[in-house]
């Protein structure tokens, strides 16, 4: 799946550069990117679960749906070979292939409030559990994350992933509000160290 979306990324957008391929790239072939893909085919429907996943809506999870998804690609390729699985995959992805989005939207929430700490803080950010909760085969995960010891954002989830990813989106959002509400005074496009923690949702850790 990597070489055959590398391969029309490349083709389509020859001027990109390679960090730009590869956050295009990303966002078709992660664990969301491909579980858009099966929804895009209605995979779910097709899967055999147990009747507890069934009931818990197994169908729409995502990692379930990716992992399903890859399944798919790897019986098209065993049984039709390269050239018939690579064009129904670039078909299927055509939309994300083709779409001429900003660097910026293409970047998981993970890498872009890395990139954000790293310019604002010269640290990263760092996730802690919260709390993890149900049974084994069911878990739900929180997730903080912190920059400065100070709480930024945090997110739930079905695994730390996603709980983390969340989190980095909570996190992005206050700092982008602090920007907007402190960076016309302060002469600088971003929010402050002080306004981070001004805009923080949760306490100081211990």
């Amino acid at each position: 799946m990597n070489l055959a979306v590398t391969e029309a990324l490349f083709s389509r957008h020859p001027a990109d550069d390679e960090g730009v391929l590869s956050a295009r790239r990303a966002a078709v072939v992660s664990s969301g990117g491909l579980a858009r893909l099966a929804g895009r085919i209605d995979l779910g429907e097709y899967l055999m679960l147990g009747e507890g996943e069934a009931q818990i809506s197994g169908r729409r999870r995502p990692a379930l749906l990716a992992a399903a998804f890859e399944a798919v690609v790897g019986a098209i390729f065993l049984a039709h070979g390269w050239d018939v699985a690579r064009a129904w995959l670039r078909d299927l992805a055509w939309p994300e292939i083709t779409a001429d989005l900003p660097e910026a939207s293409l970047k998981s929430p993970k890498s872009r409030l890395q990139e954000i700490a790293q310019r604002t803080y010269g640290a990263r950010p760092e996730y802690r559990l919260v709390d993890a909760s149900g049974p084994d085969h069911r878990r739900t995960f929180r997730i903080a994350v912190v920059l400065g010891e100070r709480i930024m954002g945090e997110g739930e989830g079905e695994s730390r992933r996603v709980a983390e990813t969340a989190a980095a989106a909570e996190a992005i959002a206050v700092l982008e509000r602090g920007a907007a509400t402190h960076g016309s005074g302060d002469g600088g496009p971003g929010a402050t160290e002080a306004d981070a923690s001004d805009a923080a949702p949760g306490d100081p850790l211990p």
